[in-house]
């Protein structure tokens, strides 16, 4: 077997030994796989990078913290009736015959999936699942978008994803964010912020989805300022101090109520 070959063997099971118990010490992931800790070290990098787990003191963990997203199916579970309302909101401002970019977000993957209602909508998208789901709707027009496929994140990254976004024109971008943090969005990789800034440049209105938890979530590389967005959507949990200081900076933020 080549060493490129026996390399991504490793990490692959690497990655699902530590997905599997939540938390494997460098040493331990070193003697699993007879390699040295410094191996182990390189292989946790590419992984972390990859958007599969988080290097931590001593080892890797893959549970989600305000630093590190978790997986797919994590973010998946993670507020679903908070983002699903958010994406209830978003869905009310579509217009037949629109054409809608949304990014690889699972609050927009929400989105996507109340989008049938609104037909016929033009859909840009990198977002594998949202591919999916819109794929065999007869009033959806859907352009994927390609590039580098990430499966951590299900979706396609990257600088060749950013080229392709640059070859349309979007009439609003519904797009989330891991964290806000001193009224900027930050995410954990360069690549998702490549691809969503392409996107923000691409499209005539921007649309912010942000749930409360992403007010204490941190990230490592800065997107853009909120007040770059036309209209941030926020559940009532929100920090009322930080809605009004987004406010007070000039961020028009809608607040989306819970069903009473």
């Amino acid at each position: 077997m080549a060493r490129m070959d026996v390399q991504e063997e490793r990490r692959r099971a690497l990655r699902d030994l530590v997905t599997a118990k939540g938390f494997v010490r460098t040493s331990a992931l070193a003697e699993e796989f007879g390699v040295s800790v410094m191996t182990v070290h390189r292989d946790l990098d590419a992984l972390q990078s990859q958007g599969w787990l988080r290097k931590v003191r001593g080892g890797a963990s893959s549970l989600p913290s305000t630093q590190f997203h978790g997986s797919v199916s994590e973010r998946m579970t993670t507020m679903a009736r908070t983002k699903h309302r958010l994406a209830r909101a978003a869905a009310a401002l579509l217009a037949p015959g629109q054409i809608v970019m949304l990014d690889d977000s699972t609050t927009c993957l929400s989105l996507a999936r109340q989008m049938a209602d609104h037909t016929p909508l033009t859909v840009i998208t990198n977002s594998l699942p949202a591919v999916s789901a819109l794929a065999r709707e007869s009033g959806i027009s859907l352009i994927a978008l390609g590039g580098t496929y990430f499966p951590a994140y299900d979706a396609f990254m990257g600088l060749h994803t950013a080229q392709s976004v640059e070859s349309f024109r979007a009439d609003v971008l519904f797009m989330s964010t891991t964290a806000v943090t001193g009224g900027r969005c930050y995410h954990m990789s360069p690549e998702t912020v490549q691809v969503k800034r392409a996107m923000m440049a691409s499209a005539a209105r921007r649309v912010l989805l942000v749930d409360h938890t992403k007010f204490a979530n941190q990230g490592l590389y800065a997107l853009a300022p909120l007040t770059d967005f036309d209209l941030v959507l926020v559940d009532d949990a929100a920090p009322a101090s930080e809605v009004r200081r987004l406010r007070e900076s000039g961020v028009d933020v809608r607040t989306v109520e819970a069903p009473r």
